[in-house]
Order: structure tokens, then C-alpha cells, then sequence
């Protein structure tokens, strides 16, 4: 890699780290009703450490746990009534640790209740079908994983590791499946889709998938043929996989599935079909998902049925001209 090439990841790291997170934003919008004229009182819970808060994120962050409702409906109290007297919704606790770290990380009321909502709320969880799609992991595994990505987005390259790390971290715990969503925005984001699928013909998704995602900046045919060669693909089926009816029709039904669930930036990310948000934590989040009591709704592995076309993201028509080789 060179330095200039070095320097545009760095900035791209940057960016992500800073709340730049995908290929294409998206928005939120607050609802916690807060009195401007009610002073929070510090509240103190069992389990939880505090310590490390200044002043002013300590009284934030009792304001927050104090409104908040806790996230099983069963339980119609806030997240610290329900810390404190023990009621039986376990994610209570992880809640209130949940909004701890938000505080610590400097998120603003609008950012923590869209944050919150997103992690907790039973309404917001998604039926995602899995169909046929590249997928690795055992197929009753307790989490599902399902990435929307493209291969030139610098977001999801960055991703990328992270989910390969928790993929390891979690042997025989996640079925990671992943779906093509090539923008229009990168001029070899198709292309490089088609090779990703047609590696799949060859049974070789994820040797391609990494390939790609670590050469990025270089994704030109004669590159693409270069990294085939590596993970011993056949060229020639390759080229005819690639221009196929078959790669056209699955770049498509994964389009249709994406605006069906208003996917509009790359790499989106749903977990036993809630909407990961990639500014909190992998780990946590997965966690959360192995030893909590939510109860969610598993993803489908049927076949796709996409719903109304309202994503935002420009796109190429699904039946496009097929880039040349």
C-alpha cells in the first residue's frame, strides 16, 4: 500500500471513528421529553460504576436512566426503577451499562435516545430472509448476522476485520450472511459484486470477499482475474459467472430486500434482525445478544420478499449492462 494510499484510509478510519460510518448517512430524530426546568438527581445503582463520570455525565446519565423505560414491556417502569428493585427484566441492568458508556463516549441526548431506542425496543426488530446468500456459521446458531455491503466502500473494509474477529471470538455462536449492495456512487462497486458472487459459484465467497475488501483501491479487472488466481478460481467460469442472468437477478432481489428495509449506506448490519448501530461496540452488542432474555424474531432462511423500493441511494438499474472484462 502506498502513503498516499495509507493516508486516504487513515482519513477514512478517522471519519468513521468520528461518526462518519457508512457509505451513506442516515438520520434519527429524539423523542425523551426532558423539563428544562427539573434538576436530575444523581441516582446511584446496584452494579454499576460510575466513578469514572464527571459531574456533569453522571447527572446526564441519571437523567437518561431515569426516563428511559425499561426495555422488556412487561415491565412499565424506568431503567433505574427497575435496577433498583429488581424487577425481572434482566436487560435492565445491561441497559443502564448500555447508556453508561454513551455518556462516556459524549453522545448528545438525541444521539443516546436514538442509540437507546435502536438496541432495545422490541418494535424496531426486522424480519431480514436470509435465503441463499453467502453464509458461514452453522445454521442454528443463537445469533444471526446479516452485513448489506460493497466492496469499494471504505466503511465496510473497515468493518470488515471487526466481523471477522467476532466471527472468531464466537466460534459456532454467529451465522454471518452477507448481501450484495453495490452503490452507484463506486464505479467498481458491481463489478466487484459479480466477482464476489461468482466466487460463490466456485465455493470460494470468502477467500474473494477478503481479497477484496483488503485491495480495495485496487479493483480493475486485471486485478480481480489477479486475486482469483490466488484463492484457485477458474478464470473462464469465472468471466461467464460474472455476466450471468443468475449474478443480475441476485444483485437485484438484494436491492429490492434493501429498500424494503429502507437500507440506504453501506455497510448496514442487522443482529437476529435489529439494526446494529457501528458506533457501539461489536462485542457488547453481541453479548448482550448471547446472554440477555430478549426475545426476538430469528431470521428467515426462505426465500427473499422484497417489499416497496424506498431506499434513498442511488442505484444502478438491476439490468444493467454487465462490466466488461
Amino acid at each position: 500500500m502506498s502513503a498516499l494510499q495509507s493516508s486516504v484510509l487513515g482519513l477514512a478510519l478517522l471519519a468513521f471513528t468520528a461518526g462518519g460510518s457508512t457509505c451513506h448517512g442516515q438520520s434519527g430524530s429524539s423523542d425523551i421529553a426532558k423539563d428544562p426546568g427539573a434538576t436530575p438527581v444523581d441516582v446511584t445503582l446496584p452494579g454499576i460504576d460510575t466513578s469514572a463520570l464527571t459531574p456533569r455525565e453522571k447527572k446526564e446519565w441519571s437523567s437518561y436512566v431515569s426516563e428511559l423505560l425499561a426495555p422488556c414491556s412487561d415491565v412499565p417502569v424506568s431503567v433505574a426503577q427497575c435496577v433498583q428493585e429488581k424487577r425481572s427484566c434482566t436487560r435492565c441492568l445491561p441497559a443502564a451499562k448500555y447508556v453508561l458508556r454513551a455518556v462516556r463516549d459524549g453522545m448528545s441526548r438525541e444521539q443516546v435516545e436514538k442509540s437507546y431506542h435502536g438496541r432495545f425496543d422490541a418494535d424496531l426488530i426486522k424480519d431480514v430472509p436470509v435465503g441463499d446468500s453467502p453464509a458461514k456459521g452453522p445454521v442454528g446458531a443463537p445469533i444471526t448476522l446479516v452485513e448489506f455491503a460493497d466492496f469499494e466502500c471504505p466503511y465496510c473494509a473497515i468493518m470488515a476485520p471487526k466481523l471477522d474477529e467476532a466471527f472468531a471470538k464466537h466460534p459456532g455462536q454467529i451465522r454471518f450472511v452477507y448481501k450484495f449492495m453495490p452503490l452507484s456512487g463506486h464505479p467498481h462497486g458491481e463489478s466487484s459484486a459479480r466477482a464476489g458472487i461468482a466466487a460463490m459459484a466456485q465455493g470460494k465467497f470468502w477467500e474473494m470477499h477478503d481479497k477484496l475488501f483488503q485491495n480495495r483501491d485496487h479493483l480493475e479487472p486485471q486485478d480481480v482475474d489477479s486475486y482469483a488466481k490466488d484463492v484457485g478460481m477458474d478464470l473462464n467460469k469465472l468471466h461467464a459467472d460474472e455476466t450471468s442472468q443468475a449474478t443480475t437477478d441476485r444483485i437485484a432481489n438484494d436491492r429490492k430486500l434493501a429498500d424494503a428495509l429502507k437500507v440506504d449506506g453501506t455497510p448496514t448490519i442487522y443482529i437476529n434482525g435489529r439494526l446494529y448501530d457501528v458506533q457501539s461496540d461489536l462485542n457488547d452488542w453481541l453479548a448482550l445478544e448471547l446472554g440477555g432474555d430478549q426475545k426476538t424474531t430469528p431470521t428467515t432462511t426462505g426465500a427473499q420478499t422484497p417489499g416497496p423500493s424506498v431506499s434513498t441511494e442511488p442505484v444502478k438499474p438491476a439490468g444493467s449492462a454487465a462490466p466488461k472484462k
